[in-house]
């Protein structure tokens, strides 16, 4: 999926859509996307701006898109809205900077109703910068 098919299932916008790309995608359980980090993103004017460093709760936000999109890709989901509903164990490893490609890889891992958790993981290359259990909930 590219940014525009991203755009139909996300309500985000610049400069919140963090996400370029859907390489993978399993419908409900797992899918891998690509954020393509630049030194025009807003948030370097004000973050830490004589070293730019990715905030680590974008990173967190864009692997909770992933899961968005995980999630709204089931049909009786479309349309629907997924909200953020907590953080378990996030870990942030190494710094993310401008020119990293950042893979971001989430699994849900248990769902039921219309809350549901998943596990993700973002990566530089083949290290990982960051990890976190996300939680969820689905727009009745």
């Amino acid at each position: 999926m590219n940014s525009n098919e991203i755009q139909k299932i996300l309500p985000h916008r610049y400069p919140f859509l963090l996400l370029d790309r859907i390489d993978e995608i399993v419908e409900g359980k797992r899918a891998v996307g690509i954020k393509c980090v630049s030194a025009n993103e807003s948030y370097f004017q004000g973050h830490f701006p004589n070293e730019y460093v990715m905030p680590g709760v974008l990173i967190i936000e864009a692997l909770a898109q992933v899961g968005a999109v995980i999630v709204l890709s089931i049909p009786e989901n479309k349309g629907k809205l997924v909200y953020f509903a907590g953080i378990r164990e996030a870990r942030f490893k190494k710094k993310v900077i401008p020119g990293d490609v950042l893979k971001l890889e989430m699994d849900i891992i248990k769902a039921k109703g219309s809350v549901g958790f998943g596990k993700g993981t973002a990566y530089v290359n083949e290290d990982i910068v960051a990890e976190a259990e996300l939680i969820f909930a689905i727009e009745k």
